[in-house]
Formats: C-alpha cells, sequence, structure tokens
C-alpha cells in the first residue's frame, strides 16, 4: 500500500526546499508539504500539520521541521510510519545565548520593516563554504524567504527559541528512521546527528559531502539516494 509522505521546510523556507526530492517520494504515494508559517509556537504548528494529514504517513523535516516533527512523534507516533530528521538537532534553544539572542535581534528586524535585509545573514551560515559565491542558489534561498514573508517568519523564529529539548524521547521513537547530515553543518552539526541516531535504535546515520545545512538543495543526488533507502527500505 501506498503511504503519503509530509514534508516539513525549515527556519524561512518553503515548498522549493524540497523541489529535488518530490518526484522521487511521489514514486511511494501522496507527497504534501506542510504549512509551518503559523502560529508561533511549534506544539501549535504540530497540531496544525495533525489535523491536516492523512491517518498514516511517513514524515520527513528538515532543521526547523526536525524540531515539528519530534513534537509530531511526541503526540502520534503511532501515525508515522517512517521518519527522516534532516540537517536538525534535538537539543532546545539556550535561554540567554548566543542563538537566542541572535533570534530575537532578527525578530525585531523583521517587526522594524527590514525583513528584506535579512536573507543574506541566514545564507552565510546555511550553506557549504564553497556556496557562498553561488548566486542561483543565493537566489533560490532569497526567494523562499520571501514566500515565508515577515509575519511567517517572526512566527517560526519565535517558535524556535521555544522548542523543547527532544533528547528525553528520542528512545521512544520505534519507527524506520533516517538521520541525515552535511558535513559542514554549521547550524546543527554532525555531532548532534550523531547524538540523535545514537539515541533511536535501528536509526540510519548519513552524512553527507561538501554539504551545509540546506542539504535537499545543495546535495539532492545524495540525499535522494538516502531518501529512497529509507522509504524502499
Amino acid at each position: 500500500m501506498m503511504v503519503p509522505t509530509l514534508l516539513i521546510p525549515g527556519l524561512n523556507c518553503s515548498a522549493v526546499l524540497f523541489r529535488d526530492q518530490i518526484p522521487l517520494l511521489w514514486r511511494f504515494g501522496p507527497v504534501m508539504v506542510c504549512d509551518h508559517r503559523q502560529p508561533n509556537s511549534i506544539a501549535g504548528m504540530a497540531e496544525r500539520i495533525l489535523a491536516e494529514a492523512p491517518p498514516r504517513f511517513a514524515l520527513a523535516g528538515l532543521s526547523m521541521g526536525g524540531f515539528i516533527s519530534f513534537e509530531i512523534m511526541r503526540r502520534a507516533p503511532e501515525r508515522v510510519t517512517h521518519l527522516a530528521l534532516i540537517s536538525t538537532s534535538a537539543r532546545p534553544e539556550v535561554t540567554g545565548g548566543e542563538g537566542d539572542r541572535i533570534r530575537a535581534e532578527r525578530i525585531q528586524m523583521a517587526r522594524d520593516g527590514r525583513f528584506k535585509e535579512l536573507p543574506p545573514l541566514h545564507y552565510a551560515r546555511n550553506v557549504h563554504p564553497s556556496r557562498q559565491t553561488d548566486d542561483v542558489l543565493r537566489a533560490t534561498h532569497r526567494g523562499m524567504t520571501e514566500e515565508v514573508g515577515p509575519q511567517g517568519y517572526i512566527n517560526q523564529q519565535e517558535a524556535n527559541r521555544g522548542r523543547a529539548d527532544s533528547r528525553p524521547t528520542l528512545a521512544t521513537i520505534k519507527c524506520p528512521t533516517l538521520v541525515l547530515v552535511g558535513d559542514s553543518d554549521f547550524l546543527a552539526p554532525k555531532e548532534h546527528a550523531e547524538e540523535m541516531a545514537a539515541g533511536i535504535a535501528g536509526s540510519t546515520l548519513v552524512v553527507i559531502a561538501n554539504c551545509g545545512h540546506l542539504s535537499t538543495l545543495e546535495q539532492p543526488e545524495a540525499v535522494n539516494k538516502a531518501l529512497e533507502a529509507w522509504r524502499g527500505g
């Protein structure tokens, strides 16, 4: 029986993030890219997605999409047949830490009408060093940010600041799980992926070479190879 796949993008990313994965995953059943622009909490986003989702589905989340995926697994694990955690982490935001400070500054920039200044600030740490001058990828990233929009961006940043620590519940995940990370991911580094893989029994860890945080766009062929094995297994 064909099982639908739900895809959850990352912060200030749209359905374009999965443009190269959708045709592959469609072979296994319908594909739905979830709208995570509202409300302004991970719990609220997970609840909204579950209300619109089919009864059973495979679930893949990148970065922030992984945070939401963990919340879905806590709420409705029986509905998820397969789980893919891409370029993400099970760790919470450190209140008062550097990441929290940066989020607060960028939320304020969006509120102050400086939304167009934000994409370059994100792009610099989102991609592999070799892609810093990739104008096509940079334009794709900016286009996704514009699709999310200022209020969607603010909601997402506020949600990320309040995300839960998912490490204590890793052992409760029982479905076939893929943990995928780029070898040069500055935002969700390899050690975070190794931590998740170690905590989820039977999971598969895949490290993509020459890849930063936006793995599905940076190295689509390598990511698709891992996803095909994940869904076909």
